[in-house]
C-alpha cells in the first residue's frame, strides 16, 4: 500500500501494510493504516480526511437539462356541405366578397380587407360557446383561387386556422358547396374540445344555408351575363 502525506515538511512516500502503524519523521501525525492517523499530542485517533482535508473529485454530469415542454395544442377539422339553387359562378362571386360574410355566417362579427393588400383581411369572431363568451381575431391571406371552383385561405397571425370553399356544378342553375375549416382549439375552449367539433360544424351548416338564401337574393338583384 502506498501512503502519501503532506504536512510542515516535504511530502513523504512509504510502503506499509494496511494494518500496521507507520510513523513519519517531522510529521505531526502517525499513520495507523486504513486512512486513520494518530495525534500523540492529543492522544486521539483522527481520520486522515480530517487531518489533511478531504479530497473529493466531482464527476461531470453528461445529462443535458431538459427544457419544459410547451403544451401541444389540438387541431380540429370541420366540414359542411349544402346544395344551392344558384350556379357556381354566382355562389363563387358572393363568397368572394369577404366583407359580406358576417351577414350570413353567425359567429363572424367583422371582416375588413386591407386597402393596400386586397388578398389580406382581418377577421373577428364573437360568440357564446357553451356558456362562455368567446372573442377571437386573426389576419388571413387568400391563396390563389380557382375561379368558380375554389376559394382557400390560411391565417397569418392570431387564431391559427385554414380552410377552403369548393363549388361543384349540379346543373345549369344549381351547385354543391363544400366548406372545410381547420383551426387550433383556443386555450379557453380546450376543456370542451371534444364537444367543440360538432358545435362548429352545426354553425357552419347554418351559415351555408343562410348563404344559399343570400346567393339567391343576390342573383335576383344582379343581372347575369
Amino acid at each position: 500500500m502506498t501512503a502519501i502525506l503532506s504536512g510542515p515538511a516535504a511530502p513523504l512516500t512509504c510502503f506499509a501494510k494496511a494494518r500496521k502503524a507507520v510513523s513519519f519523521p517531522n510529521q505531526k501525525y502517525h499513520f495507523l493504516g486504513r486512512g486513520v492517523l494518530f495525534d500523540p499530542s492529543l492522544s486521539s485517533v483522527i481520520p486522515r480526511s480530517s487531518a489533511y482535508g478531504r479530497m473529493t473529485m466531482k464527476r461531470k454530469s453528461n445529462l443535458i437539462p431538459r427544457r419544459p415542454l410547451s403544451p401541444v395544442m389540438e387541431w380540429q377539422d370541420c366540414s359542411s356541405v349544402i346544395e344551392a339553387d344558384v350556379p357556381c359562378s354566382v355562389a363563387y362571386e358572393c363568397y368572394s366578397n369577404k366583407e359580406l360574410i358576417p351577414q350570413w355566417m353567425p359567429f363572424i362579427s367583422t371582416v375588413k380587407v386591407l386597402k393596400d393588400k386586397p388578398d389580406v383581411s382581418r377577421w373577428s369572431l364573437k360568440y357564446e360557446v357553451f356558456g362562455r363568451d368567446v372573442e377571437l381575431s386573426w389576419l388571413a391571406r387568400n391563396m390563389q383561387p380557382i375561379p368558380n371552383q375554389k376559394i382557400h385561405w390560411r391565417s397569418l397571425e392570431g387564431l391559427s386556422n385554414r380552410g377552403a370553399v369548393r363549388f361543384y356544378p349540379r346543373g345549369p342553375s344549381s351547385c354543391r358547396i363544400e366548406l372545410t375549416v381547420s383551426y387550433e382549439v383556443p386555450e379557453i375552449l380546450s376543456p370542451i374540445a371534444s364537444a367543440l367539433k360538432p358545435f362548429v360544424e352545426g354553425l357552419l351548416l347554418r351559415g351555408l344555408n343562410r348563404f344559399a338564401d343570400f346567393a339567391r337574393e343576390y342573383q335576383k338583384k344582379v343581372p347575369q351575363s
